[in-house]
């Protein structure tokens, strides 16, 4: 069983929380608190294997409480403010759920945290290898329709896409092209692995982001704003990305 400790200054979040904890078999419940400073204790004397943590509390904010417990537990951070899910990212967090709270999301977030605090022991297995497949993105392309012509763009290329009603812009490292096209459509064509959609009017490639402050993206000097809707996704594949 991974013991938990659910932290939260509002009352509400606690029963919801511990109404989820309560459907895992494979979780305790060791304590629903209010008082971050109550389950600090607790976590400094080893009493919880994982803290479902809320940022914005009066006495200890949720970061303050990472700096301090040092990962002596493993943490979930909770909250209605997105802006501070990168800090969490840097501290080492387990994952970080978006208030209101659905429950497919903490089923997926706790399974994350039994693998790292159970990992799993398996015996071996013989595989037969497999070629190793080349990755192509140096040299994949796309052909984008302009006004008078049918060009050619390399994916590698591409810095962002910018979406501006009926045609969008295609940004690379030497120009900007125009074409009538839907974001949509853009964001079918173009490798998830290496691109992402952060705004309804964005789409960034991974390897151009040179920094990520709060809900900005910096690639060189354009600032690039992440959109509600693309929050999470987004900061789930910089966590994959981070060391």
């Amino acid at each position: 069983m991974i013991r938990c400790l659910v932290v939260d200054d509002e009352p509400l979040a606690l029963h919801i929380l511990e109404d989820y904890i309560s459907k895992m078999p494979f979780l305790q419940l060791v304590k629903a608190t209010t008082n971050p400073i109550e389950a600090l204790t607790m976590v400094q004397a080893a009493e919880a294997d994982l803290v479902f943590l809320d940022v914005q509390m009066p006495e200890l904010t949720g970061i303050q409480f990472l700096k301090i417990a040092n990962g002596k537990a493993k943490v979930i951070l909770t909250t209605a403010y997105p802006q501070y899910a990168l800090e969490g990212y840097e501290l080492d967090v387990v994952d970080y759920l978006l208030k209101p709270i659905a429950f497919d999301r903490f089923f997926k977030s706790v399974q994350k945290a039994q693998s790292i605090i159970q990992p799993v022991a398996t015996k071996p297995v013989v595989v037969q290898a497999e070629p190793v497949q080349q990755d192509d993105f140096s040299t994949d392309f796309i052909f984008v329709k302009t006004e008078h012509k049918i060009q050619k763009v390399y994916l590698h290329d591409i810095v962002f896409i910018e979406g501006l009603k009926d045609y969008i812009s295609i940004f690379t490292s030497t120009e900007r092209i125009i074409t009538l096209q839907g974001m949509k459509k853009m964001e079918d064509a173009l490798p998830e692995k290496h691109f992402v959609r952060v705004h309804k009017s964005y789409i960034v490639a991974l390897n151009k982001i040179d920094s990520i402050e709060r809900s900005r993206i910096q690639i060189g000097d354009k600032i690039i704003p992440v959109g509600d809707t693309y929050r999470d996704e987004f900061f789930r594949m910089i966590e994959n990305k981070n060391i």
